[in-house]
């Protein structure tokens, strides 16, 4: 995907966010994340897009922590939100294409990086907001949300810090219904999670070594969602050995 196509879901996401979030009021629960209320939400998409606009707008190759969000009254929540989202929308608008700053997972460019993180991160907490309102989710585009399954595989279960780790070594094939060429296939063993794109000629879902233990499909929009645990994974279809899909569940989501 572009970095415009990224930009433009940012942009729309950041708003449905504020809009149920809006909708729902601060003190809503918010089903896919039980420790939190819409309040906490708010507080945590108002910090992590600005955290990431100052890596845009005021580059640096070291991390930091997000800064502390101000004390602010509940009406004033949703509107301190919006600001935030608008000023990350116009830095990564405005940016430049060679910006040099630091990032945390593989990336083409660090303009790229941000582009893409920021939208996914932005795509599954609107849906978390969606849930907390009582709204129907809004459908997500299938090439993103595949795109986001990749982030996923290809970069969060890429290094040292995964939590999918299985002893004997299985393999998992997921695989979005809808999206040509949306197929990998993870070999989980005792260390970091190694993915690999499932050749397209095999039907059969083959990894190197043999058939996957577990396949689990469905359209790219669920699949995106289950694997961050924003949707049930009764949504999908498993089929093999099911501790694979069971091992996601409980250590899968970053």
């Amino acid at each position: 995907m572009e970095i415009t196509e990224f930009v433009e879901t940012l942009r729309l996401d950041g708003a449905l966010l504020a809009d149920a979030a809006d909708e729902a009021g601060p003190d809503a629960p918010v089903p896919s994340c039980p420790q939190w209320r819409v309040r906490d939400l708010v507080v945590h998409m108002g910090r992590i897009h600005r955290w990431a606009t100052g890596f845009v707008t005021e580059p640096r190759m070291r991390p930091s922590r997000p800064d502390e969000a101000p004390e602010l009254a509940d009406d004033e929540l949703v509107p301190w939100l919006r600001e935030g989202h608008h000023r990350l929308v116009l830095a990564l608008h405005g940016a430049p294409r060679d910006l040099e700053t630091w990032v945390f997972l593989p990336a083409p460019s660090p303009l790229a990086f941000w582009a893409r993180r920021q939208a996914h991160e932005t795509s599954v907490h609107r849906a978390d907001a969606q849930q907390a309102a009582g709204v129907p989710l809004t459908p997500l585009p299938s090439r993103f949300a595949a795109d986001g399954v990749d982030e996923l595989l290809t970069g969060f279960h890429s290094t040292a810090r995964s939590a999918l780790h299985a002893d004997p070594p299985r393999t998992l094939r997921l695989r979005a219904t809808d999206t040509h060429g949306a197929d990998w296939t993870v070999r989980l063993t005792d260390g970091p999670p190694q993915t690999v794109r499932t050749p397209a000629a095999d039907a059969d879902g083959a990894a190197a070594g043999g058939a996957a233990d577990c396949t689990v499909e469905g359209p790219a929009e669920r699949l995106y969602l289950a694997l961050w645990n924003r949707l049930p994974w009764d949504a999908l279809k498993v089929t093999g050995d099911p501790a694979p899909a069971e091992l996601w569940r409980e250590h899968g989501a970053p």
